[in-house]
């Protein structure tokens, strides 16, 4: 098939469009999070179900994926919430004390450097099963974790 010259300049400002307007990746880019640092004596505290949290971060990463990051306090033998289910991910770093983090009914036993992991759709809990307050961080990724 021969293409005239006419034709051929006819279709360059369709080929040219793409490599001129910013494409869906460049703007999922610009929306996503900033490099940023969050000095943990500057982050606000609010206190739900006799627990402290400190929201850490919340929005979208540069490659689409939804996060969120908080940090929670636990005096002895408190818990966040009920045990419950979601769709993104959650893994938990723990900082100090002793947790117990409940998986679809198994318990497991958790203390300072250990890290405990969700996948979608998991029944989870956790709970201070220490003397002491505990102290960790949660990282949660994918849909609905920033909502």
């Amino acid at each position: 098939m021969s293409v005239t010259r006419r034709e051929l300049c006819s279709m360059l400002p369709a080929m040219l469009i793409p490599a001129i307007l910013p494409s869906e990746a460049t703007a999922e880019q610009d929306k996503a999070m900033p490099s940023a640092m969050y000095p943990f004596e500057k982050l606000p505290i609010r206190t739900p179900n006799n627990a402290q949290i400190r929201d850490v971060l919340k929005g979208k990463l540069a490659t689409g994926e939804s996060l969120e990051v908080h940090e929670t306090t636990l005096l002895p033998g408190g818990a966040p919430h009920p045990p419950h289910h979601h769709v993104h991910s959650e893994m938990w770093l723990i900082r100090e004390g002793t947790v117990e983090i409940t998986v679809n009914g198994t318990s497991y036993r958790l203390g300072p450097g250990s890290v405990g992991f969700v996948e979608s759709n998991d029944e989870h809990g956790i709970k201070n099963v220490g003397t002491t307050p505990a102290s960790y961080f949660v990282v949660a990724i994918g849909p609905g974790s920033n909502s």
